[in-house]
């Protein structure tokens, strides 16, 4: 079973800000143009039924989308996941996840079948180590694929991936937003260089965004719990803001890699040191049984519980000296 944490991204996209960062610099930008952001309202609640027993943290907001001089109210169903491995079955948890927040819609009365369900916007926001390579659509797991005249008959829902792995530095430099801030330090994590390099990036980007001070305060409280998930052994309690406390934290960072780069020197040198003494000692063996070979006097085996090689290195060494 995949192993989920308190990534903080739950709180992250409970604020509109990061909603409208996440569609405008992630989701295809034919959708983001239909999107009047200052109407989002959200909607997070608890749709997932127990048919599934992973937690997901999902977050749901709805949107006034226009088209043809029409104005409709689409819901946007973000899961965010955030496991070690590729879920295969993950077209079906979207079905299910979709068909839930609709039937709660419906016994809501948020609508009724008369007026129609409203379009809904699946996301899914993954995070883990390995590139995503489910499948994206349910109708991809019905194999083999039917014949013609029962196809319509099949299951068809599609959710939108953002696989955070998938983007370069490059690409997330071009998203002038806090939120592709975030996003690089998630990529960033596995080396403390790049890891500091992206939080001043991000520090930068919260500077210049307008609501500033309220995203300062809420990506704080992510990085620091993002980087207690890294088992970072720095002091993140002076810490309150990214802004104002940035020195700081780049200290603390800098101590945390000089740390490792010292642990990881004492451990290569024991491994060296490991590495010296059992050479040594095989070296004494294979020149013990040289001279028990030449004697002449015992068994390849006999040889072989005496000096702790084995039969075969015995028998090389035999062979060796008969050159």
């Amino acid at each position: 079973m995949a192993k989920h944490h308190d990534t903080g991204y739950k709180e992250l996209f409970s604020h509109p800000e990061l909603v409208q960062q996440l569609i405008e610099g992630f989701a295809p930008p034919e959708i983001a143009s239909l999107m009047d952001f200052t109407t989002l309202k959200n909607h997070s609640g608890n749709y997932i039924t127990p048919l599934f027993e992973e937690r997901f943290e999902d977050v749901v907001w709805s949107v006034q989308v226009h088209w043809q001089g029409v104005t409709e109210r689409l819901f946007l169903y973000l899961l965010i996941e955030f496991q070690s491995t590729v879920d295969p079955t993950m077209p079906l948890r979207m079905l299910h996840y979709v068909a839930c927040f609709y039937q709660h819609l419906l016994k809501t009365k948020v609508t009724t079948t008369a007026q129609g369900l409203p379009p809904i916007l699946p996301i899914v926001l993954y995070n883990g180590l390995e590139r995503w390579h489910a499948a994206e659509d349910i109708d991809e797991l019905v194999r083999p694929t039917p014949p013609l005249f029962l196809r319509a008959y099949q299951p068809h829902l599609r959710y939108y991936l953002i696989d955070e792995g998938r983007y370069t530095p490059e690409q997330l430099s071009a998203i002038d937003s806090p939120l592709s801030g975030v996003f690089e330090v998630e990529i960033a994590s596995g080396d403390r260089a790049s890891l500091q390099a992206a939080v001043d990036r991000l520090v930068r980007l919260i500077l210049a965004d307008p609501n500033k001070a309220r995203l300062d305060a809420l990506i704080t409280r992510w990085l620091k719990r993002h980087l207690r998930r890294l088992g970072a052994k720095i002091d993140l309690t002076q810490v309150h803001s990214l802004i104002e406390d940035n020195a700081m934290l780049a200290e603390n960072l800098q101590h945390w890699a000089e740390r490792e780069r010292l642990e990881g020197e004492r451990i290569g040198i024991q491994k060296g040191e490991r590495i010296g003494i059992q050479k040594g000692e095989r070296e004494k063996a294979q020149a013990t049984a040289r001279n028990l070979i030449a004697l002449g006097m015992l068994t390849d085996g006999q040889i072989a519980q005496a000096t702790g090689l084995s039969i075969a290195q015995v028998e090389a060494l035999r062979t060796e000296t008969q050159r």
